[in-house]
């Protein structure tokens, strides 16, 4: 079955809980995973977990839209049976806060943690700024009207030199890889993406290199300020050289990912899902260099707000994790 995301689509879908069988055997299933547009980190990951998954026997395919804003609620409608996304978003999603406006997503269910995303603003290697507290008053992108999730998570980097979006020029973009473009534009000085997208490596060849800022405190007072921002937000170390633009050893942003489903996706679909990725790391890592960072006894993790599937259980509970 092939999915497609268009406006009449999702409008059609729009209120609506599709049932999914569950008479289909697993193997014999196509299943399809929801991402981002190419270019961007969870399109990179949704291919890794199609792979994985069809080296496992599972047929797969992605079906990339402008963002998760766009395919969670399909996912929730029944539209297509995975997705992969932000573990806050989907927890926003599921209980209806902030800006899911108190619509749930009741049907969410997480099936595993993926490796965390790690984020930085990029800006041209040679232009001098240094630290996040110097765009003081310099052309950044802004809104993100497609990518709701962004605007709170820039916030977060923002609140580690005690900045707010209001300490910049804003220049309204409607996603991470239309920023990308506007910084490749001279548009602004920088933009926010996560290390390993295949959209940032396009911005180094295309300016001569770039300088991913570090957060510019580290310590628990600026956590606890990124939090307010991002829940689930956390700092990782990271050694210079190991993603484009990290020209020394730094402290970056990193927010949990996950891959997640319909409730109604048969419980062996999915433990055939969970199976594959748990056996099949060396592919991801293979089909997206970060993969390497996805640790399979990490898969199940009791945070968030949407419960865990079943069949994901199931896996779990076989594995003793």
């Amino acid at each position: 079955m092939k999915h497609f995301f268009t406006p009449k689509l999702f409008g059609a879908l729009a209120g609506l809980t599709l049932s999914i069988s569950a008479s289909t055997a697993a193997l014999a299933q196509n299943v399809g995973i929801a991402t981002s547009n190419p270019g961007s980190l969870f399109h990179s990951i949704g291919t890794a977990v199609a792979n994985a998954a069809n080296q496992g026997g599972l047929s797969t395919t992605i079906q990339p839209a402008t963002s998760p804003n766009q395919f969670i609620p399909f996912i929730n409608a029944g539209g297509i049976e995975f997705g992969v996304a932000n573990l806050q978003e989907v927890s926003y999603a599921y209980t209806g806060e902030s800006w899911w406006n108190g619509v749930k997503n009741e049907n969410l269910r997480i099936v595993a943690h993926l490796q965390p995303l790690v984020e930085a603003i990029f800006v041209r290697a040679d232009s001098g700024i240094m630290k996040v507290s110097d765009l003081r008053g310099k052309a950044m992108t802004d809104g993100y009207t497609a990518q709701n999730t962004i605007l709170p998570q820039l916030s977060a980097i923002y609140a580690t030199a005690d900045m707010t979006r209001d300490d910049v020029e804003k220049v309204s973009v409607a996603s991470v890889v239309a920023g990308a473009d506007a910084f490749m534009a001279n548009d602004t000085v920088g933009f926010i993406f996560a290390h390993g997208a295949g959209k940032v490596r396009e911005a180094d060849a295309a300016v001569g290199g770039l300088r991913a800022l570090t957060v510019e405190n580290s310590d628990a007072a600026a956590l606890a300020a990124a939090q307010a921002h991002w829940p689930t937000a956390s700092f990782v170390p990271m050694k210079a050289g190991s993603m484009p633009g990290i020209l020394e050893d730094g402290t970056y942003i990193a927010f949990p990912q996950v891959v997640f489903a319909h409730a109604n996706v048969p419980d062996d679909v999915v433990y055939a899902m969970v199976k594959a990725m748990y056996e099949n790391g060396a592919v991801m890592k293979e089909s997206f260099k970060p993969m390497a960072a996805f640790k399979p006894n990490d898969m199940h993790k009791e945070i968030g707000n949407a419960p865990f599937h079943p069949g994901a259980l199931k896996f779990f509970a076989e594995k003793g994790m």
